[in-house]
């Protein structure tokens, strides 16, 4: 059975990609939201798990750049089952937050551990070795982190690729993991070439029943024209490029 794909259009970067014009994408327009860029206060949780509200986690779900990331707790609080959680990204998102109220796109990740019982793993891959040195040790037994360094041996690969999830997963994917040549963000990126990643994400699709996906790292506006449409074109490729990879693991993913 198709799942939807969702494209959560909060500053108006996809109206530049090419990749998002099809008739078949479910567009939800975030454009009118207070409150939630980077941190999203109450009142913008509240108008964005209304949003989504009508939609399952089981699906794809393109939601913006970074900025935005938390949005997976969102979208996993939707799952009733034990999960995992497998996170791409080239920041572990577990910074405290600053204001305890909100949650963040740097603290979502500990939001989630904290809050979601059905949470059983979480896996964070390609994150840079002095951002996972700086994670609260309480949380180094619920995470278990391939850091992008680590990946850069033959050891690394082999163990990752024999890997044991015990449950049904869910993948979110930041494009900051990927190297500029691959894609632009607004964040300090990786250097993740786009086929390593698509690598490490089949070892995944061909192994684990995938629940739902989500992808952000997209580059909102700046002031050069030109500029603009050379990122938002590469974004686009890599957008374009991870769709294809997922939807071809379709049979085995979405059950």
């Amino acid at each position: 059975m198709n799942k939807p794909i969702i494209i959560m259009n909060f500053t108006g970067v996809y109206d530049y990609e090419p990749f998002s014009r099809n008739r078949k994408f479910t567009w939800i327009d975030c454009t009118h939201l207070q409150g939630v860029e980077c941190y999203c206060d109450k009142e913008g949780a509240l108008a964005l798990k209304k949003a989504i509200e009508n939609y399952p986690a089981e699906g794809i779900h393109f939601i913006d750049s970074g900025n935005y990331h938390y949005l997976t707790k969102f979208w996993t609080d939707k799952i009733q089952q034990p999960f995992s959680l497998i996170v791409f990204d080239h920041h572990p998102d577990m910074q405290p937050p600053l204001f305890e109220e909100m949650i963040s796109c740097g603290s979502w990740v500990e939001d989630i551990i904290k809050t979601n019982s059905y949470l059983k793993k979480v896996v964070i891959i390609g994150a840079s070795e002095q951002l996972i040195n700086s994670v609260a040790p309480q949380y180094q037994t619920r995470v278990e982190f391939y850091s992008e360094q680590s990946l850069q041996q033959e050891s690394t690969w082999k163990r990752f690729s024999a890997e044991v999830i015990n449950t049904p997963v869910y993948i979110s994917v930041d494009k900051d993991v990927l190297n500029p040549q691959a894609a632009i963000t607004n964040w300090d990126q990786g250097s993740f070439t786009l086929n390593e990643l698509e690598h490490l994400l089949s070892i995944i699709l061909k192994h684990e029943q995938t629940i739902g996906i989500d992808i952000c790292g997209e580059c909102p506006a700046t002031l050069n024209i030109f500029e603009e449409e050379k990122e938002a074109q590469l974004d686009s490729t890599a957008n374009k490029e991870l769709l294809k990879l997922f939807l071809s693991f379709q049979s085995h993913t979405f059950q």
